[in-house]
């Protein structure tokens, strides 16, 4: 393989690719980005087995086809120190020689061959979405989910495919983030079994690879792994096992529960100082709600006692919650400061919901017992 490449625009596919490798792993191989070049095209791939993606490497003049295998440290580091706009790479099985103007390094070969491959997208059934508002419903639920559970399929995102939209949910059982995105079924795709569940670390790693720039997101679920194509990367994530909560029981169905709107950026600043009461073992905030007034209120023996207030719109009777406020902050720091919510409460028993303005994204938090310490 030789090939001429603009230094800017190899790093940056290079960059997303490396993403997907395993900083350790038994497989060697796997702490590699492989390079193939064919004559039409340049492909950067990575992957851990789990989660991998096929990256096009624009800028660049195929002189000779094939292929390379290169150390995300150390070819990583040639592209960020090098100060040459273009490069000259070519490999073969003696190692990997980059050249600058005023620059030379040479890498040792791996075997191309031992790369696993990594998934293509040639579904021809997928939804279609906007890159931003994919990535937003990524960054709104993913923090719900529980990585440490022995309950699999609370480590992951659940996604649920119908002919206009996609809906992202994730859990832990004890709060419950849920976000609907408008979205276009291509050829019929409906998913697989209903039960498309993607692993948190998979999903932190797709928001941080996919742009806004991107425009678009292809989605086609298949029973083993879900695919996904940008303008320019194919990615696929296995499917984490298991089936997943009936997160639709989780929202509360009530006539008579207390409704009132708060204003995002407010609520997170007051949830913030009541919190610095509060210690690993006491996370509750006792929010009472009502008089025109929210009252936050806090009290740990090693570090004493918070009150905070706000005004709000609701006059009715007071109403108060004891709330995780971690879960409170994971929920308001992802959301606009200009964001205008909705809260549905009932009593201190039951679960305090939020709705943003347009009813797209929801937001369960169970209760605490007001007795616990």
């Amino acid at each position: 393989m030789k090939i001429h490449c603009e230094r800017e625009k190899l790093s940056a596919a290079f960059q997303t690719a490396g993403m997907f490798a395993p900083g350790r792993s038994p497989k060697a191989i796997l702490q590699n980005v492989k390079l193939v070049a064919n004559r039409d095209q340049v492909l950067a791939m990575g992957t851990d087995m789990e989660v991998g993606v096929r990256v096009v490497v624009e800028g660049v003049e195929v002189e000779t086809p094939g292929a390379a295998v290169l150390p995300v440290s150390n070819f990583g580091a040639i592209l960020r120190e090098t100060s040459d706009a273009k490069l000259v790479l070519e490999a073969n099985a003696n190692g990997v020689i980059v050249k600058g103007t005023r620059s030379e390094f040479k890498l040792p070969a791996a075997d191309p061959e031992e790369f696993p491959n990594v998934a293509e997208f040639a579904e021809e059934k997928f939804h279609t979405i906007s890159a931003r508002l994919f990535r937003e419903m990524i960054m709104r639920t993913e923090f719900s989910t529980d990585t440490e559970s022995s309950r699999y399929a609370l480590g992951g995102v659940l996604f649920e495919f119908e002919p206009n939209q996609i809906t992202a949910v994730g859990t832990d059982g004890r709060r419950l983030a849920r976000m609907v995105g408008a979205a276009e079924a291509i050829g019929g795709h409906k998913g697989s079994d209903g039960n498309t569940i993607v692993r948190t670390q998979s999903m932190k790693l797709l928001q941080r690879a996919i742009s806004d720039s991107d425009e678009y997101v292809q989605l086609a679920a298949r029973s083993n792994d879900l695919l996904i194509r940008t303008p320019r990367a194919v990615f696929y994530s296995r499917l984490v096992e298991g089936r997943f909560p009936r997160w639709r029981d989780v929202f509360p169905s009530r006539t008579d529960s207390t409704q009132f709107d708060l204003t995002a950026g407010p609520f997170f600043a007051a949830v913030r100082q009541a919190a610095i009461a509060c210690d690993n073992d006491s996370r509750g905030i006792d929010s009472t709600f009502g008089n025109g007034n929210l009252i936050l209120a806090a009290t740990t023996a090693q570090h004493g006692q918070s009150h905070v207030e706000m005004p709000i719109s609701y006059d009715g009777a007071p109403i108060t919650v004891r709330l995780d406020h971690r879960f409170l902050t994971d929920y308001l720091r992802v959301l606009n400061p200009e964001a205008v919510i909705t809260v549905d409460i009932e009593n201190s028993e039951s679960a305090a919901v939020f709705y943003t303005d347009d009813k797209r994204y929801g937001y369960v938090v169970m209760p605490l017992a007001r007795d616990s310490v």
